[in-house]
C-alpha cells in the first residue's frame, strides 16, 4: 500500500479533503495530512462549496479536520504520492516556498499526484503545468493556461489523467478522480 501526503490548509473544501482522506485510508493506504505551521492533532477549518445555480459556488462552514502529521517534519522523498484538495487553501498555500518545493518533488520524481478544484493553483505556482493537461474549477482555467498547461474543460463529474497527474474540476468527480488516482498507485 502507498504512503500518501496530503497538503491542505484552513478553508480547504470539506468534501475534497475528507472524502479522499477517508477513501484512501479505507483502501489500505497511509495518508499524512499536513498544513504549514501546524502539527499532528491540530485542525484546519473546512468550507463546503455547493453548486446551487448561482454564478459561482456558495460557501458554508464545514468541519474541523484533524491533521495527522507535522508539516515541519515532512520529507517528501518518503512518500509515494501527493493529494492536493481544493477550496480556498491553495490560494495562500501557493505563497509558501516549502509547499511549492514539495509539489515539485512529486513531479521531478514522477510520483502520482491528484489535484482537484483550486488545487491547480498550487500546480501553477510550482511551475509544473508546462505542456500538461489539467482540469480544475473553471475559474482557475486562466492560471492553468498562464502556467503553460492546457485546461481540460470537462464535466464536473469527470477527471483527466496526464502521466502522473490526475485532476478534476470539483468534488462531484470523486468517483472518477479517485479511481484514476488509485490506478496510478
Amino acid at each position: 500500500m502507498a504512503k500518501i501526503l496530503m497538503i491542505t490548509g484552513d478553508y480547504t473544501e470539506d468534501y475534497e479533503t475528507m472524502v479522499p482522506f477517508q477513501c484512501l485510508m479505507a483502501c489500505g493506504h497511509t495518508v499524512d495530512a499536513v498544513c504549514p505551521d501546524k502539527k499532528s492533532g491540530d485542525t484546519v477549518k473546512t468550507a463546503i462549496h455547493d453548486f446551487e445555480g448561482d454564478q459561482t459556488y456558495s460557501e458554508k462552514p464545514g468541519h474541523n479536520f484533524a491533521l495527522t502529521a507535522d508539516f515541519a517534519s515532512v520529507e517528501p522523498e518518503t512518500y509515494d504520492a501527493l493529494v492536493i484538495p481544493g477550496g480556498r487553501a491553495p490560494e495562500y498555500l501557493r505563497l509558501n516556498a516549502a509547499v511549492l518545493d514539495m509539489v515539485r518533488h512529486f513531479f521531478e520524481t514522477k510520483k502520482p499526484v491528484a489535484a482537484i478544484c483550486h488545487g491547480a493553483q498550487l500546480l501553477a505556482a510550482a511551475g509544473v503545468l508546462e505542456g500538461r493537461t489539467c482540469s480544475a474549477y473553471p475559474a482557475c482555467a486562466p492560471e492553468v493556461t498562464a502556467a503553460g498547461g492546457t485546461f481540460a474543460d470537462i464535466a464536473v463529474t469527470e477527471s483527466v489523467i496526464d502521466g502522473n497527474l490526475v485532476t478534476a474540476p470539483a468534488w462531484p468527480a470523486h468517483p472518477a478522480w479517485l479511481a484514476q488516482f488509485m490506478k496510478l498507485l
